[in-house]
């Protein structure tokens, strides 16, 4: 039962990280049709993208980081019950 949630969970990061990266890109495509004035479009649409892009990386890295931990420690612990069973 546990590694249902701990599977459903990793699909869930990845849905994240997908709605993430739209988000970026609706943000910048934003900026670059609807400027704010005395802001040109283009530059900040691209550090949207730049900024945007940087924060999905660091935010699904670490949900990620989170998930491998586990499954590390979860291979430990089998590896350890069977050359304890030896």
């Amino acid at each position: 039962m546990r590694d249902i949630f701990i599977n459903l969970l990793e699909k869930l990061i990845t849905v994240l990280v997908v709605i993430m990266m739209i988000g970026v890109v609706v943000a910048a495509g934003g900026a670059l049709f609807m400027p704010q004035p005395g802001v040109p479009g283009p530059l900040m649409a691209l550090a949207i993208l730049i900024g945007g892009g940087i924060y999905v990386v660091v935010m699904g890295g670490f949900m990620y980081l989170g998930l491998g931990i586990y499954q590390n420690t979860r291979r430990t612990a089998d590896a350890i019950e069977q050359l304890a069973a030896r």
